[in-house]
């Protein structure tokens, strides 16, 4: 099996160096084609955040380029198209102390049995301490300084919420060149030039597109369209919420979910194909398209800790547990039954290491998707085998018992590797023009076998579950004399809503335990835009609603015309609800007993592995928050020009 595989992966090579010598010629006759066709813009955004200062001045040069060939041998509309990114980010320059080499300094965390907080390494429950009150002298508890010292770092969520009693530890936030504690090799491991110049890398990202397109007719009139190179591929008909538009990795770090998905989709290196078969007796139009992304694996960028966006701050928290791995640290209100802060040694809890997916044919992804027009409907089938471009964290890895010093497999211990797990999705999507109500009505559902989550009640916290996903959305035109007689409003609203399948949550002794994400939750979003001053004034409104978080985000901004080339864009993002909600931390876990017991009423045995429910905000508890929720406290000011040439 093993050769047939690497045999494959090899023709899959062959393949795809034949066709770019196939296609080389083409670009050895632009000379006969038509101009190149150039165009680019240059663009500065600054944005201002409360209590932080600067959060973004990023400057941005985008150069296009794109040529049409006409005919060439056998294939028609030959053309080839380029797109090229850099950006400079100088918030890591000009608040350094805030995001750069300077940021973050000593830390104090909360011991609540004590009624005080004590400072990072300095926790009552450490090594003398449990060799005193167990009389164990081989135990491993324990804090070394010079591995981890009391600096660099934040408390895990201090700009997002209060501890409340909950755990937290210390997470370095400078750069990777800086301070390397926390950075898992491949993953979240960036310097500070990636995160100044972020697409200069070693994937190339200052590519944003660069491929070739052709068209091959049929003698039935059948034409096979085909677009190779570096791309986004947009597969769904909804914006902001991604539910069949999954293709292409999303950079969560430039603008957390709040950009166009046009800007922050990374391109891939994909073939696509697209067989359009035209008007039939039944469909006035139809086509069936294949997408394979034969790129090497890419997670989404959720934003490294000490980076000004970190969607629902798990960037911080990978970072803290990594570093809680490798070089041990203090925690928070865990031990005593949650109730004094305590010193671990390393290789006792935390993200040992991140298995990023290596190239191999089995590792691509393949999707397949029929589309078309029946009357003012049109529709599409989907179908993509991919892998999860979201971490999952998997327990059940070796570990040491901090008592005993023995290493083994602990259920119930907070230690684990990232995984990408496999997922398949089954899907589809129409929408629908009611002319009588001058609506375009949106419908897109997803159902995904595979996704994995963090779950309190399984021995190794975390199970496998299919999800359905669902967006509906409508589009109206709709004239306010009162504010515009000339000119109509664009009011664009949807739902989107998740499911999660083989549910799994309870309530016990201490609080709820199990999967953290809501069984069910929708979001809401309402868009309302003008136009003024033959549109060269355009105001609008964006607001998105959390429904079970109970948080709710209001962006107004202001797009100014200026000139044919200059652009002006001012704005807000403003965040309004409770901030983050509470869920099982696993310290009620018992991984190790007899010591990580609980006392339970009635005098009842605090199982193995059996969580009771304590709980506070960190980790689990921002799964409930949702990317909102998370944001509460990093209102903006945004300012944004643009000059295009």
């Amino acid at each position: 099996m093993q050769t047939r595989i690497k045999s494959l992966r090899h023709w899959s090579l062959t393949l795809l160096g034949s066709a770019g010598l196939a296609l080389s010629p083409l670009a050895a006759s632009v000379a006969s084609a038509e101009e190149i066709r150039t165009s680019g813009f240059y663009e500065n955004a600054t944005y201002v955040r409360d209590g932080a200062g600067l959060s973004k001045f990023r400057n941005t040069l985008q150069y296009n380029a794109q040529q049409q060939l006409g005919e060439r041998g056998i294939f028609r509309n030959v053309s080839w198209n380029a797109t090229l990114r850099g950006t400079y980010d100088g918030v890591y320059d000009l608040n350094r102390s805030e995001y750069g080499r300077r940021a973050g300094g000593p830390i104090t965390l909360e011991s609540q049995g004590q009624g005080t907080r004590v400072n990072h390494g300095e926790a009552l429950v450490n090594q003398a301490f449990v060799s005193n009150v167990f009389g164990l002298t081989d135990n491993t508890f324990g804090f070394d300084s010079t591995r981890n010292p009391n600096d660099g770092m934040i408390v895990l969520g201090e700009n997002l919420h209060n501890a409340r009693g909950g755990v937290a530890f210390g997470v370095p936030v400078r750069p990777c060149d800086k301070d390397s504690r926390g950075c898992i090799n491949g993953y979240l491991d960036q310097d500070t030039n990636d995160l100044r110049f972020s697409e200069f890398n070693d994937r190339l990202d200052f590519i944003r597109e660069l491929y070739v397109d052709f068209d091959y007719a049929f003698d039935n009139g059948h034409i096979l369209s085909t677009r190779l190179g570096k791309q986004q591929v947009i597969w769904g008909r909804t914006d902001l919420f991604r539910v069949l538009d999954v293709i292409n990795p999303v950079d969560f770090s430039r603008n957390n979910i709040y950009d166009e998905l046009e800007d922050i989709r990374i391109p891939m290196w994909i073939l696509k194909t697209d067989y359009r078969m035209g008007a039939n007796n039944i469909f006035d139009d139809l086509n069936l398209s294949m997408v394979w992304n034969f790129d090497r694996f890419r997670p989404h960028n959720i934003g490294q800790c000490g980076s000004p966006n970190v969607i629902l701050d798990a960037g911080c928290f990978f970072r803290g547990m990594n570093n809680l791995w490798e070089n041990g640290g203090t925690v928070a209100n865990f031990a005593a039954e949650g109730a004094f802060a305590t010193d671990f040694g390393p290789g006792q809890i935390g993200i040992r290491k991140a298995h990023m997916p290596a190239w191999s044919l089995s590792n691509t992804q393949f999707g397949l998707k029929l589309e078309g027009v029946y009357g003012d409907i049109g529709f599409s089938l989907n179908a993509l085998t991919y892998r999860s471009q979201l971490p999952s964290l998997r327990g059940g890895i070796p570990a040491q018992n901090a008592f005993t010093g023995e290493t083994g497999i602990w259920p119930g211990l907070i230690a684990f590797d990232i995984h990408f797990p496999r997922v398949n999705l089954l899907g589809g999507s129409l929408d629908y023009y009611s002319q009588g109500l001058d609506t375009v009505f949106r419908v897109e559902v997803a159902h995904t076998e595979g996704e994995e989550f963090a779950n309190t009640m399984e021995d190794r916290l975390f199970s496998s579950n299919s999800v359905t996903r669902y967006v509906v959305g409508a589009d109206k035109n709709i004239f306010i004399p009162a504010l515009n007689s000339r000119r109509a409003f664009l009011f664009s609203g949807q739902i989107f809503g998740q499911h999660i399948h083989q549910y799994e949550s309870e309530k016990r002794d201490l609080g709820r335990v199990g999967i953290p994400d809501w069984k069910a939750n929708w979001t809401g979003t309402l868009l309302v835009k003008g136009w003024w001053m033959r549109d060269r004034l355009s105001p609008q409104l964006l607001a998105a609603h959390d429904f079970r978080a109970g948080a709710t985000t209001v962006a107004p901004s202001v797009e100014w015309l200026i000139s044919d080339n200059l652009r002006l864009i001012g704005g807000a993002n403003l965040k309004v609800g409770s901030g983050a909600n509470r869920f099982d931390d696993c310290r009620s876990c018992n991984p190790w007993p007899p010591f990580t017991e609980y006392a339970r009423d009635g005098g009842q045995p605090h199982p193995a592995a059996y969580s009771l429910g304590l709980g506070g905000s960190e980790p689990l508890g921002r799964f409930r928050s949702g990317p909102l929720g998370m944001a509460k406290g990093q209102d903006e000011l945004q300012l944004t020009l643009r000059y295009s040439f």
